[in-house]
């Protein structure tokens, strides 16, 4: 049943490992294994920071977002993330040009001092490595779902378990292999075929999905609902704080697109190592900016088009063109639809297009991630103790990608665990959810850097990153709030904040605390040292 599937998926793998290993001697010193020795043209930097942020969570998490709802909510997002890729071209790239820095974090160590880059960098990790190890679990749904269709019955969560296990072991091997030889390079090329392979199937399943509903289009937009696209959170009950609360506590409104979704993005395309790196590989921040910019135009359409599919297949059985068996939850809708009901070949490269998802937003974070490790934590304490040459500092790129890739497996596999012992967990807030606890603290800091010349001081910073770290934790959980009384008449949590405000508050709440100190003399005569040095 599945062996042309199975051909076209080894096809895929194979091309991917050959083009990846291929790009080893171009990577044999930090700026090519780290940028590309900044030389790669700018539709292949588009192409890298589309497969970046378009990973197997939104393949599989927006379709499911689109079956439940039954509308374009989330796609909402999309209007800040223009925003915000506007204001990052404009603001970070050209700093980060003009500093030449490989890990973003040196730019904290110059303007504040070693310990801000220390704890702003040690955090981009621990983030990294927990939200991608919760978003590699995702391409392995569609592999269970396989599996029991091919068993012919439901599979337990012991099973489930060991598919997704198994799975996140198998791509995290496959990429951090290519990513660990060929750097950056292998990453961008790699990535600029995966991305054919998303368009490709997801053009694919929107045409099939229209061609098995009656009467198309029609029967699908029987099932849309309001509102269809902008929801401006209106509560049931009069008053101010009604509305705001309401506007706070929601995940998808126009209000966090527009002011929670600029602040994300602010932070995902400008300030975490994981997607600027891919805009610093271009011939100039010119370059780098026009990739930015338009992929955030691009963004919109596609996030539409991954909605779109949840609709289809929600419309395809509740319309009774097909049955969907009662155990299958709403995330796994569109994986069996795939399953059962696609062509074969055609089903390979929809499959296909989920692990290249998976692969090029996972090839993207492991460079990152060794990258700033390298960078921030061992080589410096390497060159303390004498001269380090080209070939060891690459070596200790790659070794740290290699290491990383170990912690990523690890999360991936506990994730995996979580999932299929609670199944009703949902995907996107899951894992945008995770780096709203900690990335706004990071983006405050560049923002005060960038803003300010006299405030924030090295000690300052962590305590400010800490508080910003505990507000948001605080105002995310009802269980503390209703420790601290922090209460409404009846007993209940006074607001828990949605996942999209986390970033915005974590920059807001940091970036006052940082502002209460005062830089050291001898920080500002630094900053203004290396300003003079680069003209």
């Amino acid at each position: 049943m599945f062996t042309v599937d199975l051909i076209v998926l080894l096809a895929y793998f194979g091309i991917i490992l050959g083009i990846g290993l291929s790009q080893r001697s171009k990577s044999d010193s930090v700026e090519g294994f780290a940028l590309g020795n900044r030389q790669t043209p700018w539709w292949a930097v588009l192409a890298s920071i589309l497969a970046a942020e378009i990973s197997a969570a939104t393949f599989l998490g927006a379709p499911e977002s689109g079956y439940s709802k039954g509308n374009w909510t989330y796609a909402q997002f999309a209007i800040g993330t223009i925003l915000a890729r506007i204001i990052v071209s404009f603001l970070f790239i050209p700093l980060f040009y003009r500093q030449g820095v490989v890990s973003l974090y040196e730019y904290l160590e110059t303007r504040f001092g070693p310990r801000t880059r220390t704890w702003a960098s040690g955090t981009f990790l621990v983030t990294r490595v927990l939200a991608m190890g919760t978003r590699l679990y995702v391409s392995a749904i569609i592999l269970v779902i396989a599996y029991q269709v091919w068993m012919g019955k439901s599979v337990g969560p012991g099973e489930k378990f060991a598919i997704f296990a198994g799975a996140v072991i198998v791509v995290t091997v496959l990429t951090s292999i290519y990513t660990a030889v060929g750097g950056i390079r292998a990453v961008i090329w790699t990535d600029f075929i995966q991305v054919g392979v998303l368009v490709a199937s997801l053009g694919f399943s929107i045409w099939y999905l229209l061609g098995k509903l009656p009467d198309g289009w029609g029967t699908a937009a029987q099932y849309v609902k309001s509102p269809a696209f902008f929801d401006f959170a209106k509560p049931s009950e009069p008053g101010a704080w009604a509305w705001l609360k309401n506007v706070l506590t929601s995940d998808y409104t126009i209000w966090a697109a527009i002011i929670g979704s600029t602040f994300v993005t602010m932070a995902t395309h400008g300030i975490d190592q994981d997607t600027v790196q891919r805009m610093l590989t271009a011939k100039n921040r010119r370059e780098s900016a026009k990739a930015t910019i338009v992929s955030g135009l691009i963004d919109l359409p596609v996030v539409s088009c991954f909605i779109l599919v949840g609709i289809l297949v929600s419309a395809f059985y509740k319309s009774g063109s097909g049955t969907l068996p009662g155990d299958i939850v709403s995330r796994e809708a569109f994986p069996y639809f795939i399953i059962t009901e696609m062509p074969a070949g055609m089903r390979g490269l929809v499959i296909a297009g989920v692990m290249a998802t998976a692969m090029g937003s996972l090839s993207t974070a492991l460079n990152a991630l060794g990258t700033s490790f390298a960078r921030d934590f061992v080589l410096p304490r390497r060159e303390k103790r004498g001269p380090v040459s080209e070939e060891e500092k690459v070596r200790v790129f790659r070794w740290s990608t290699v290491l990383f890739a170990g912690f990523v497996v690890l999360v991936g596999v506990l994730t995996a665990w979580a999932m299929a012992y609670n199944p009703t967990l949902e995907i996107i807030p899951l894992v945008l959810g995770i780096l709203g606890f900690t990335f706004g603290s990071l983006l405050a800091l560049f923002l005060l850097a960038i803003f300010t010349k006299t405030r924030g001081s090295d000690a300052g910073n962590i305590f400010a990153m800490i508080c910003g770290f505990l507000a948001v934790v605080f105002f995310s959980n009802a269980a503390l709030q209703t420790w601290a009384g922090f209460t409404t008449a009846d007993g209940k949590p006074l607001l828990i904040l949605a996942f999209p405000w986390r970033i915005t508050l974590g920059t807001l709440v940091t970036f006052c605390v940082a502002a209460c100190f005062r830089t050291s003399k001898h920080a500002q005569d630094g900053a203004a040292a290396r300003e003079i040095a680069l003209g």
